[in-house]
């Protein structure tokens, strides 16, 4: 994946430099539990996004801070990401 035709639905670019997603849950714990399988991808694919958990909502923050941008590192965790939804 490298451009905004192919971001899975619901992801977004932001001012040009990440791409950003919103996920919802019924409680903390399954949000929590959502933020951990995102970490062992994240670890898995050597790409690292931020996360910001609250309850029952995770935000996912990709970009390539090297690059200083979004590449398609951040594409494909995004795809991936996507797979790991309920």
């Amino acid at each position: 994946m490298s451009s905004s035709d192919e971001l899975p639905a619901g992801w977004r670019i932001v001012e040009g430099h990440h791409l950003e997603k919103e996920f919802r849950f019924p409680d903390f714990a399954q949000a929590l539990a959502f933020t951990n399988e995102i970490g062992a991808l994240a670890e898995e694919a050597g790409h690292h996004p931020d996360i910001a958990l609250g309850w029952g909502r995770v935000r996912v923050t990709l970009s390539t801070h090297d690059a200083g941008g979004v590449t398609a590192k951040d594409y494909a965790l995004a795809a991936k990401i996507e797979r790991l939804k309920r």
